[in-house]
């Protein structure tokens, strides 16, 4: 990224994401917000075999970027303190999140509003001073699944769950038991031990999606019939 903020070159790079850039006043959060808009489209462009700087990125309602035009990949972003965190998938859906793994979380009261009763046991059994890693592993767990699902913050986190640590995960009911099937690959790890990050990817069963390069999106057809419609002959 330019060290200048107001460079040309990033306003050619963020495209339309230029004007809400330059809406901000704090420069850290200008920075932040540059700087996680073009790494999505560094690992878009990859996925696309396109350059990056022709990745136009859009959001939907909630706020969540995806690549305009190519709904052949899914992309999911999480940032927190310098930690910036891209997912991307040509299988479906998927959804990361990253907490600083030392997040005071197991604050009073906080159990019931975000885990479910089996959760709630789960972390009993937890040694004390694990007790709040632990928490902060199922809270990005459940933000990952909530991003891959759409949902974000709207679907209430006492209503599913996850399991203990270091044992295969799948979404669980308030009860404990299977709420999903191996269609969801789950998973935690610690970065820079510094970070705790999770994902959650939906495999829609289609396979891998073998050509997603930008240039075989469209119909061939169907773009000569654009391009004549647009042309003086059709008018």
């Amino acid at each position: 990224m330019p060290d200048d903020l107001e460079d040309p070159a990033l306003e050619r790079m963020l495209g339309q994401d230029w004007t809400r850039y330059q809406a901000m006043r704090h420069r850290q959060v200008k920075a932040r917000f540059a700087a996680s808009r073009l790494l999505v489209k560094q690992v878009a462009g990859q996925a696309i075999q396109a350059p990056p700087e022709t990745v136009e990125l859009a959001y939907k309602p909630g706020g969540r970027p995806y690549v305009r035009g190519c709904d052949q990949i899914d992309i999911s972003l999480s940032h927190t303190e310098d930690l910036l965190l891209v997912g991307t998938t040509r299988r479906g859906w998927i959804g990361v999140d990253a907490e600083l793994s030392d997040r005071m979380m197991l604050t009073p009261g906080i159990e019931r509003q975000v885990c479910t009763p089996y959760e709630r046991t789960m972390i009993a059994q937890v040694p004390e001073p694990e007790r709040n890693q632990e928490m902060v592993r199922l809270w990005t767990l459940k933000e990952a699944y909530s991003k891959a699902i759409g949902q974000g913050m709207r679907f209430r986190f006492n209503e599913f769950g996850f399991g203990p640590a270091g044992q295969p995960l799948q979404v669980l009911r308030p009860d404990g038991t299977p709420g999903t099937g191996d269609e969801w690959e789950l998973g935690s790890c610690r970065v820079d031990d510094l970070y705790t990050v999770s994902w959650a990817l939906y495999d829609a069963g289609f396979g891998d999606t073998a050509d997603t390069r930008a240039d075989t999106m469209l119909d061939a057809g169907l773009l000569e019939t654009l391009i004549s419609l647009g042309s003086p002959e059709s008018v």
